[in-house]
């Protein structure tokens, strides 16, 4: 952007005061009212953006724009108006003068911050989370970079309400094919890491990450690499921070070590309680005269870093950097294959990297702390999938695999594992023909190296159909599967996990070919297997009975699909919770079997409750909750209440269109309910025309609702 354009005719750019991710941070001024200003610009881009994900993205900044607006604290940062303009999300607030937290730290480096700054910090800090989190709100996202601390004192949270969006749509630091730069690893908390529930207590968490930095100068898990810092977080006890600055004040170092607890319930209850618990630990400085900080005694030696024994084997090779940047110093050890990624190369060219009898080796080594570093970067490519994050984790998985294959050839096992992560990754960001063609190199690799029967090769095969089935090309996906079905039972046996994966998705794919009983046959014969080899409450199991249930319905055996939808129902809420969205799909399809048996009172009741239990775990405007209120305004419908079934459509087609768009199925889905009711209503001219604008905007097939 030029330095004179106007936003929306009134904020002029004058220059950048910040930028990172997608977003740039502007001093600007408010022509209106001849303030100054700072203006947030969010430009998302990459080609998985496609319009609908846009709209959906736009909808949701508007959102958390609201939420942040209405934020009205001395410690969180004023937001004064956001919008659209030409492509650009955009976010105006005040004007900062001071530093954040993340400069303050550099400034004072090699030492932490002095005691006295960092307790005041920590009071602000958690008086302004404490009045946020009554408002029901969760940073998710605090870190030192979105702390600021004004030229007078005050100490402001930035970015609130916007952390959620920056979370869902990447605003992270990128990742690269040199190593991993990321900050926010640093300050996640172990409930993040797993993908669990995210409340209040995660804050709490974060700030202490923050906290410890602030009084140690150094995070509580600081290590070169973004994957073990993960691992830390979830699994290493951080040093009590006593250990590198004993100078701490002990009351002030217990209340950090407490906000550090891996199990949220450990954690002070709210950050009113924390303000409660650092106003007495500063009062007991005060009353016992605390010293000025001394000079930093170093942990050790320079040239010895010590070894933390509780990160796992492949991590420990990493020392002290600087979050998580590139500047710790690594020591080279072999790398230990027990904890990589293929173990063994047992193929038919094991030997390529191997030293023969002989004065000269065949191929040289490459050096081993090159494929320790390669090993933990292919890890955290696996840590992100996990978190959902398939972009990061293409990334880096491409990242690694250029790097494998120039140091150890195209078909090296390791160099294949990171192929397949990348075929995976693709499949999960809606690019299943390039998923199909990375599958198959890995696939030939693998057979021309391992052989046509190893389990890694029959996996990528495997991965194949499932990627054909996403293509629409299930005829092809049958017969690929039908081949891995033989060669998983020769080889591994008929109730193997990984033959029972193969099976189940043999079902789903008779399904879709119209197969039905032979695939609800197979379903059965899976879903008891998988009783027996996983037990009853297994998720891959309770997959396999869903898709017993699917089948039945297609049957028309509509009331033993009734039956076994409210088991796997009643059973997924036992397993993984009442709110997993896996048990909120089964409570919908008994709605649909409910609907289809005529028991429209009984469905409407259950949509009733879903569509408020959905509302309350996604959001009111999440196309989930809408297609709850959709199968609500359907039985309405039947239960010949059109009025209401009419008021229904209307909201939910409206609600859908600002959200999904109006050429969404799932939109053309209401607008037809609508047309449905007028006709019911005997209003025929006002049905005709909805029924035109549907035909006109229609591109596919609505759902399966209600």
């Amino acid at each position: 952007m030029a330095d004179t354009r106007l936003i929306q005719g009134r904020y002029q750019l004058l220059d950048i005061i910040g930028r990172g991710g997608m977003a740039e941070v502007w001093r600007a001024r408010d022509t209106s009212l001849g303030r100054l200003v700072a203006v947030k610009c969010l430009k998302p881009k990459g080609p998985q953006h496609d319009a609908s994900y846009l709209r959906v993205l736009r909808e949701r900044f508007r959102r958390e724009a609201r939420v942040a607006a209405a934020l009205q604290h001395r410690g969180v940062t004023v937001v004064h108006d956001f919008g659209e303009y030409e492509g650009i999300l955009y976010l105006v607030m005040e004007l900062l003068e001071g530093r954040n937290l993340s400069q303050l730290l550099d400034d004072s480096q090699p030492h932490p911050l002095p005691v006295a700054d960092t307790v005041d910090i920590a009071e602000q800090v958690s008086d302004a989370l404490a009045y946020t989190h009554r408002q029901g709100i969760v940073h998710r996202d605090l870190k030192p970079a979105n702390i600021m601390r004004l030229t007078d004192g005050t100490v402001k949270i930035c970015d609130f309400g916007i952390a959620r969006l920056g979370h869902d749509i990447g605003f992270t630091s990128r990742l690269t094919g040199t190593g991993i730069a990321m900050g926010t690893p640093h300050y996640m908390s172990p409930e993040q890491i797993a993908g669990g529930l995210v409340d209040h207590r995660s804050d709490l968490y974060s700030l202490g990450c923050v906290l410890y930095e602030l009084a140690t100068g150094v995070p509580p898990f600081d290590h070169d690499d973004a994957w073990a810092v993960l691992v830390g977080h979830r699994d290493t006890p951080p040093q009590p921070p006593r250990v590198h600055w004993p100078e701490l004040p002990t009351p002030f170092a217990d209340v950090v070590l407490d906000l550090l607890a891996k199990d949220p319930e450990r954690r002070p209850d709210d950050a009113a309680t924390l303000a409660t618990r650092i106003a007495v630990s500063r009062a007991r400085m005060t009353a016992a005269g605390q010293p000025p900080p001394a000079v930093r005694v170093a942990a050790g030696p320079a040239t010895a870093p010590a070894v933390d024994p509780d990160l796992p084997r492949w991590a420990r090779h990493i020392t002290t950097g600087t979050k998580a940047m590139g500047s710790g110093t690594v020591v080279e050890q072999p790398l230990d294959r027990t904890a990589g990624l293929t173990g063994a190369w047992t193929g038919p060219h094991a030997d390529l990297f191997e030293t023969p009898p002989g004065p000269e080796p065949k191929r040289p080594t490459p050096p081993p702390g090159v494929l320790g570093r390669l090993a933990i970067r292919h890890h955290a490519g696996l840590s992100f999938a996990r978190l959902g994050r398939w972009e990061d984790a293409a990334e880096v998985h491409r990242a690694v695999a250029a790097e494998r294959e120039r140091v150890l050839g195209p078909d090296h096992p390791d160099t294949l594992a990171s192929r397949y992560e990348i075929a995976f990754t693709l499949s999960r960001l809606g690019q299943p023909a390039q998923a199909l063609r990375e599958y198959g190199r890995v696939a030939e690799g693998r057979d021309r190296v391992l052989g046509p029967d190893h389990p890694e090769t029959l996996a990528a095969r495997q991965e194949s159909a499932y990627v054909l089935s996403q293509l629409g090309r299930h005829q092809e996906a049958h017969e690929v599967y039908g081949v891995m079905l033989a060669a998983r039972e020769r080889v591994m046996g008929p109730e193997h996990p990984d033959t029972l994966r193969c099976r189940h998705n043999l079902a789903f794919n008779l399904s879709r070919l119209g197969r039905l009983e032979e695939s609800y046959r197979m379903a059965r014969e899976v879903a008891d297997a998988r009783t027996r080899v996983l037990g009853a409450l297994h998720p891959d199991t309770l997959v396999t009975r869903y898709e017993v249930a699917y089948a039945l319905g297609q049957l028309g055996r509509s009331d033993e699909a009734l039956r076994a939808y409210r088991e796997v129902a009643a059973a997924r809420e036992e397993a993984l919770g009442a709110d997993h969205p896996d048990t909120l799909a089964a409570r919908y399809e008994v709605g649909i079997s409910l609907g289809r048996l005529g028991r429209s009172e009984e469905a409407l009741a259950l949509y009733q409750a879903l569509t408020a239990d959905r509302a309350r775990v996604y959001g009111a405007d999440d196309p989930e909750t809408l297609r709850a209120r959709h199968g609500l305004g359907v039985n309405l419908g039947r239960l010949g209440r059109w009025e209401q079934a009419l008021a229904e459509a209307r909201d939910v087609c409206a609600v859908r269109e600002r959200v999904l768009g109006r050429d969404h199925p799932d939109t053309l889905a209401s607008r037809n309910d609508e047309a449905q009711c007028l006709e019911r209503l005997g209003r025929h001219e006002a049905a005709v025309a909805v029924y035109r604008q549907a035909a006109a905007l229609h591109h596919g097939e609505p759902p399966r609702d209600g």
